[in-house]
């Protein structure tokens, strides 16, 4: 990916896909520094990472009166930890990705009169931010069973995890119930293993999951998904990323 004018990044919150709500998303993260400056160090400071964190902030225009929309979302999940996904471009499968499980720590709206009604939110990481692509793109209605497009991710080292956050926003029919798995594979995926298991959903909300740490030797992976119910719907964002 080259340069480029922001113009479409993507924010998805637990449960809610809240792009057309947002016109600035910041994402840090940092390394504490601590100093073990001593006698020997000859006259320069020296220093050692501590403790990792991370940050998602946003802001755009405020709307309420759906699960979807800015408001009823940030209520619902204010002071509680749950998944982020952010796009820098489109959300296209493939796409970078940035996930992490974060704590939704602040929500701000107001202003002055005669302005447009505005909203600030940040959420603080409770695991590290991950660098990783799209595996499930928001905008693809799924209603039966089926598997999603295989990623060259690469293997993932001992000490390392493979991270997958799904978010489910939106879920129709009679008694819908969609169940995402993560499969690491060959190429073909022809004989899959199965590495995270979502819980079963049948609202709109959000999961994140991440391996134990155990090296897997797979390259590839993919997310596939059980759906049931009668005339079930559902709308769906995944990323996997490794870290």
């Amino acid at each position: 990916m080259g340069k480029f004018v922001l113009l479409n990044a993507r924010l998805f919150a637990p449960g809610a896909d809240l792009t057309g709500a947002s016109n600035k998303i910041e994402l840090t993260s940092e390394i504490e520094d601590k100093d073990t400056t001593n006698y020997y160090s000859q006259g320069w400071k020296e220093i050692i990472g501590g403790l990792g964190s991370a940050e998602i902030s946003a802001e755009g225009q405020w709307e309420a009166g759906d699960p979807s929309l800015v408001d009823d979302e940030s209520w619902s999940t204010l002071g509680g930890v749950g998944p982020y996904t952010v796009c820098p471009d489109t959300s296209t499968v493939g796409a970078l990705a940035y996930l992490t499980a974060a704590l939704r720590a602040d929500y701000t709206i107001g202003d002055a009169v005669g302005e447009i009604a505005p909203w600030t939110g940040t959420a603080k990481s409770s695991w590290p931010l991950v660098r990783g692509q799209i595996a499930h793109p928001p905008g693809t209605a799924r209603t039966t069973t089926g598997t999603g497009t295989i990623l060259n991710l690469g293997a993932v080292p001992a000490g390392k995890r493979l991270y997958a956050a799904l978010h489910v926003l939106s879920a129709t029919g009679t008694t819908p119930s969609i169940t995402a798995h993560i499969e690491t594979g060959d190429a073909t995926l022809s004989a899959p293993t199965t590495r995270l298991t979502f819980a079963a959903a049948t609202t709109a909300g959000g999961q994140i999951l991440r391996t134990d740490g155990t090296a897997i030797t797979d390259a590839y992976a993919r997310v596939a998904w059980t759906v049931s119910g009668t005339t079930p719907s559902f709308m769906f964002a995944v990323s996997l990323g490794i870290r």
